[in-house]
């Protein structure tokens, strides 16, 4: 049998950036990737699927220095971002937040970045294997973790990193052997994820802009449920939108009052048609839908579409106890929220693959909570803030953000100064955040695990 010191399942960036970590502290290290065709990708890889898009802070939260990321991954440098409710919108030109990135962020090519962050592991001496996924693992933290592949090929490893993403197809198979009955169903994906979908399009030049995020808060029902356009290369946009998985509109108390739906609908409508609906509300007086923004079929998974799964939950704790560690998309991490999260892949994967390597595992829950515990803090307490939120809601927050605002960013007197529907806005978020000090956000905890 094949023995290793570090198995990774998952070829993503938390899975890369765990092997390269590993890899360059002297760790015998596998990556196993099962891998997924791509119209815009030569050959199987990661489902490399996200509207991608990085504000400045996330780079440093990545460990990144303002120039590593390469200018062939990029797509377009970003100047801000502007969140339209029903009859209100705000425009952002600073995230206010410390960075050493010089611009507000960027988009980029999802694909060449996982296809580059695979280039550095590779070079770091991690062992890349792609086309024969997980079958099992034998979790044993005494003489090593087995792992089964699908060829039927085994190999033993020391240290297991889980990086399968949100769906957490093995993740939640090795969970649920260490786990009370039952605790595993927080993490089924109906319950703990969000479906997103989106196109590429090709925009006239008249109206795209390639400079500014786009999002559209309170057109749709549905708990963080939201259409978004990112520029992309040229004047191609993406066009996507993030919602619940199995809403049921019976639920929904006035369907009437979002923009997208309409009173001949009976259930929640297709991706693809709340795509064309928001086009027709945002651009089709002037253009034919269809011709002015046609599909750039080459690009995406196929036809330049793609579906993907994206946390919408809490994240997990770690049993690092039994060597095992769940980075990324798979321990929640990421959020629907803010649209993602590879920078929380990327970062949770460098821990846990350093970590590994020098022998010290069980220091990564405590060690994930210091470096990246505040971003999560932020998303969780924002999400459970819009929980129930509305159309009339969305209008009302953005009227506050505004008085709050200053040359494009948050401002502290601006948002003492904002009157009373302002101060109790910035008190429900900042009460829900001490409600979920000290990591109280963990939805597992690592004391939950069978030792």
């Amino acid at each position: 049998m094949e023995r290793v010191d570090v198995a990774v399942v998952g070829g993503g960036p938390a899975g890369t950036s765990a092997g390269r970590a590993a890899a360059e502290e002297d760790a015998d290290t596998v990556i196993i990737e099962k891998g997924v065709p791509r119209a815009d990708r030569d050959g199987p890889g990661p489902d490399s699927t996200d509207a991608a898009g990085m504000l400045d802070y996330w780079v440093d939260l990545m460990d990144m220095r303002p120039d590593e990321v390469p200018e062939s991954v990029k797509c377009r440098e970003l100047n801000g971002t502007t969140f339209y409710g029903p009859n209100e919108t705000v425009t952002l030109r600073s995230t206010r937040m410390t960075s050493s990135y010089p611009n507000f962020g960027f988009t980029f090519n999802r694909a060449r970045f996982d296809d580059w962050l695979r280039e550095r592991a590779e070079t770091a001496g991690a062992d890349y294997r792609v086309g024969n996924g997980v079958q099992s693992i034998d979790v044993d933290a005494k003489s090593g973790h087995t792992l089964t592949l699908r060829d039927g090929a085994t190999l033993k490893a020391e240290y297991l990193i889980l990086a399968d993403g949100p769906q957490r197809t093995v993740t939640n198979r090795v969970l649920d052997s260490l786990l009370p009955d039952g605790t595993i169903e927080k993490l089924a994906s109906p319950r703990a994820n969000h479906i997103a979908y989106q196109e590429y399009r090709e925009f006239p030049d008249e109206v795209f802009e390639e400079d500014m995020l786009k999002f559209w808060w309170g057109a749709m029902p549905g708990h963080t449920a939201y259409p978004w356009v990112f520029p992309n290369d040229g004047t191609v946009a993406r066009v996507g939108l993030t919602m619940p998985i199995g809403l049921d509109l019976s639920t929904i108390e006035d369907p009437t009052s979002y923009a997208l739906l309409q009173s001949t609908d009976e259930t929640v409508p297709a991706g693809s048609e709340y795509i064309r609906r928001l086009l027709e509300r945002e651009y089709g007086d002037e253009y034919d839908i269809e011709e002015a923004f046609p599909l750039v079929e080459d690009r995406g998974k196929r036809g330049g579409t793609e579906t993907y799964p994206i946390s919408s939950t809490r994240p997990i704790d770690s049993p690092t106890k039994a060597n095992i560690a769940v980075v990324g998309g798979a321990m929640g991490a990421t959020s629907a929220f803010h649209e993602g999260g590879d920078h929380v892949a990327v970062r949770t994967g460098k821990i846990a693959g350093r970590l590994a390597a020098l022998g010290a595992l069980r220091a990564y829950n405590s060690e994930w909570k210091h470096t990246i515990g505040d971003e999560i803090l932020r998303n969780v307490a924002l999400a459970d803030v819009v929980r129930d939120y509305e159309p009339a809601d969305w209008d009302r927050t953005f009227r506050n953000v505004n008085k709050m605002m200053r040359n494009g960013g948050y401002h502290t007197f601006d948002a003492l100064t904002s009157g009373i529907s302002g101060l109790g806005l910035l008190g429900r978020y900042e009460w829900t955040k001490f409600g979920y000090r000290s990591g109280r956000y963990v939805q597992i905890q690592a004391d939950q695990y069978k030792q």
